[in-house]
């Protein structure tokens, strides 16, 4: 039985670390190992998720009305070009890299990958694109960063908002175009997983539990959202670089003792 309040950090976890460019998925694996979990469970992943899908939509919730309304607008067709790679890989590779995750075996490196795009990105030179000015070009690359983040401790967000960067966005286009991103790419994860749900794959965690993980995980994956888009404002991506090379390093550390 998953308890309450592994359930409550976990979905602290996967609230912060969705938008933050560091990987929910690698800090959702090192959680639920010091937890001594190899899986936290198919529901309430999901559910935590779904904590995250409802921050991306209370942000959000102008310009998803927007698409809404205008299906064939510039930004729902940027929307779906962005999306394609992700969908093209998640149906081609789901199960290997589903398999890759339980293991954990590669997220040490992919953590130092992570860091070396976000050094790389903060070298580029500085752009001033809006979020009207991304074009389709834009899109289908920022998406493509976003495909590769299948692996599971290469941050998404870390990605998407580093291509941007790339792509001449300005700071805070490039992570407010990232999280909107997301918002395809989390949904397409929710009915993935509610599909393995309807055949019985439900662990043992309380109603309480999934209560407690699904609204943290919408709560601070709310403060993640707002704060990262202030932040880079006037701030360096290179403070999470350090951050995630640390942590690849001390996983490759432990993982060859024979600790982790």
């Amino acid at each position: 039985m998953l308890s309450n309040i592994e359930a409550f950090i976990l979905g602290i976890i996967q609230g912060l670390t969705e938008f933050l460019p560091i990987s929910s998925t690698g800090h959702l694996y090192i959680g639920r190992h010091l937890f001594g979990l190899d899986d936290a469970g198919l529901f309430l992943d999901t559910m935590l998720h779904v904590g995250t899908l409802l921050a991306i939509i209370v942000v959000y919730k102008d310009d998803l009305w927007k698409m809404i309304r205008q299906p064939f607008s510039k930004l729902s067709l940027i929307m779906v070009i962005g999306t394609i790679p992700a969908v093209i890989v998640g149906f081609s590779l789901k199960d290997y890299f589903e398999e890759i995750s339980k293991t954990g075996v590669t997220i040490g490196w992919e953590f130092l990958v992570t860091g070396g795009v976000l050094w790389f990105a903060e070298k580029a030179k500085k752009g001033s694109k809006k979020l009207e000015d991304i074009n389709y070009s834009d899109a289908l690359i920022i998406g493509t960063f976003q495909a590769a983040a299948i692996f599971p401790a290469l941050s998404r967000s870390g990605l998407t908002i580093a291509a941007g960067l790339m792509r001449k966005l300005d700071r805070q286009t490039a992570a407010y175009f990232s999280f909107l991103l997301s918002t395809p790419a989390i949904l397409g994860g929710i009915v993935l997983q509610g599909k393995d749900l309807i055949v019985g794959q439900v662990e043992s965690v309380t109603l309480f539990g999934l209560l407690i993980g699904t609204i943290a995980s919408a709560i601070f994956g709310y403060l993640a959202i707002v704060g990262m888009v202030n932040f880079l404002k006037r701030k360096s991506l290179k403070i999470f670089a350090y951050y995630v090379w640390t942590l690849g390093i001390s996983i490759i550390l432990l993982q060859w003792l024979g600790i982790f």
